[in-house]
């Protein structure tokens, strides 16, 4: 007679909005799930973030909506995007001979959007959830000091009490399989390298961040369009605004660790900077005084990126989110890639019959075990490859946004997607932004494109190089020469891109 097996135990390290997301997965297939944190209640608002600051804000798009939508839980989706903000584009900020310009650069021809959302609001919404399910239990102040992979046990120190001897108590926890979600500095992945032979690879981009606010209107409004991401490109530099629920902008300064240093050092500079490369931003909306204090007040932080491989060991523990791979949020891809990774994690137990209530005990583990390494091979490629793209889009925001070939390119692939849908052809933010495709599959359709493309400009370049030719040895009085028709021509369609985008 086959042994049913008993209800699986998950512990899940980190209730960030990935740690619960897989928390929820978990619960909703009968598992007992035990998610432990290394903060105190999240929602509680005198619990102070790990980097004593708001993060940048979340923008949430198909990926991580899509991760939601399939937790089955009927209303989280609703309750979540009913404080989103939608973002229909990029508002490029700029000023040309004193007089201050914006021009709007829609994200999809298609008219989607991304969403802005407050980290709290999502984050909150995930942990009422689990709440609510019975066989969830939550564990606040406690921090994971220790793991044992092959006998699955795990130590979490608990930082809310103290003992006589004024040492944190420490509490041994056992389980059928731990998800860590515990963010960039994992503890998770420390302990798994003792087991797992992982390949590691850890960069800091030689930018820092520091946020700032633009407050509402007098009159209580929003100062510029709440429905785009504002952007001020500056080469080196850029700085980022976007929407919140109440009537603000949370900002963001990105800037070279050289650049901070100097203005640390002359902080009477900072306004001046803002004035020479982000022109609008102050006085027009942030006050000198404010913006200098804001500067002085919040952290300058750095930017960390992660690949690592596997991202499990066994079939006893697996890492999700920032713990397996930080990417820089130039995509706004870390939360929804973070989210996508719980979907495909669950997606894959499910198809190697992890939860089918005929298996026993011994199969159970055996088809974890084949399950996470699957995961592991599909999703480590393409977290290495939207940590590549993410990387890629910092340039393209702060300088390439402005570029005539840039807005040349994608005005030819939004129009071929707009008019001849059945290429199949599409931005490159399309496919990461409004689709589930796998981020390496959007490497390859966009070099895909790129060759095809670069392909017919040559051959149209060519052909007019010829024509032009061919009319000047004709015609030597009245035709310009090749060079200056397509310099021409070429500014004038750059004009006409200007306006249009």
């Amino acid at each position: 007679m086959t042994e049913t097996p008993r209800r699986q135990k998950v512990v899940i390290a980190g209730a960030g909005p990935v740690g619960s997301l897989a928390a929820i997965y978990a619960a909703s297939r009968g598992d007992e799930v035990e998610i432990y944190e290394l903060r105190g209640d999240l929602r509680d608002a005198a619990t102070i973030p790990l980097n004593f600051t708001k993060s940048i804000n979340l923008a949430l798009s198909e990926r991580g909506i899509t991760s939601m939508l399939q937790s089955r839980c009927k209303d989280l989706v609703e309750n979540v995007m009913s404080e989103a903000i939608p973002m229909h584009g990029r508002m490029i900020h700029g000023k040309d001979g004193g007089e201050l310009w914006e021009a709007a650069q829609a994200y999809d021809v298609h008219g989607r959007a991304i969403n802005a959302i407050d980290r709290g609001v999502l984050n909150n919404a995930l942990l009422d959830e689990l709440e609510r399910t019975p066989n969830v239990k939550l564990f606040f102040n406690h921090k994971l000091t220790g793991a044992d992979f092959r006998n699955k046990k795990a130590w979490f120190e608990r930082r809310d009490r103290q003992s006589e001897s004024d040492r944190a108590p420490e509490i041994e926890v056992s389980f059928d399989y731990l998800v860590g979600a515990d963010g960039a500095h994992s503890a998770t992945r420390f302990h798994m390298m003792k087991y797992a032979r992982v390949d590691y690879q850890q960069e800091y981009i030689d930018a820092l961040w520091c946020e700032f606010r633009i407050p509402p209107s007098p009159t209580g409004d929003f100062l510029i369009s709440p429905n785009h991401l504002h952007i001020w490109p500056g080469r080196e530099f850029m700085f980022i605004a976007l929407p919140s629920s109440d009537k603000t902008f949370t900002c963001t300064l990105f800037a070279p660790s050289s650049q901070y240093s100097m203005l640390e050092k002359s902080p009477e500079n900072l306004v001046g900077f803002f004035n020479d490369h982000f022109p609008g931003v102050s006085p027009e909306l942030i006050h000198p005084d404010a913006l200098q204090q804001q500067f002085a007040t919040s952290p300058h932080l750095p930017l960390i990126s992660i690949k690592c491989k596997p991202h499990h060991f066994g079939d006893s523990v697996v890492i999700v989110g920032d713990a397996a791979h930080a990417v820089l949020p130039f995509y706004g891809q870390g939360l929804n890639a973070g989210l996508e990774d719980v979907r495909v994690l669950f997606e894959i137990l499910d198809n190697h019959g992890v939860y089918d209530s005929q298996v026993d005990v011994e199969a159970r583990d055996a088809a974890r075990a084949a399950a996470f390494q699957a995961y592991t091979n599909q999703r480590s490629v393409d977290t290495h490859a939207i940590n590549d793209l993410s990387k890629e889009n910092y340039l393209e925001m702060r300088w390439g946004v402005k570029s005539p070939l840039y807005r040349l390119r994608k005005f030819i692939e939004e129009t071929l997607d707009h008019y001849i849908p059945s290429l199949g052809w599409k931005t490159q933010y399309s496919r990461v932004s409004f689709s589930t495709q796998r981020y390496s599959e959007v490497i390859k359709a966009r070099e895909r494109q790129g060759f095809l493309l670069s392909v017919w400009m040559g051959s149209v370049l060519v052909s007019t190089a010829s024509v032009l030719a061919v009319l000047a040895w004709k015609h030597p009085r009245h035709v310009l020469s090749p060079l200056e028709i397509v310099k021409n021509t070429l500014h004038r369609a750059a004009g006409v891109l200007s306006r249009s985008l």
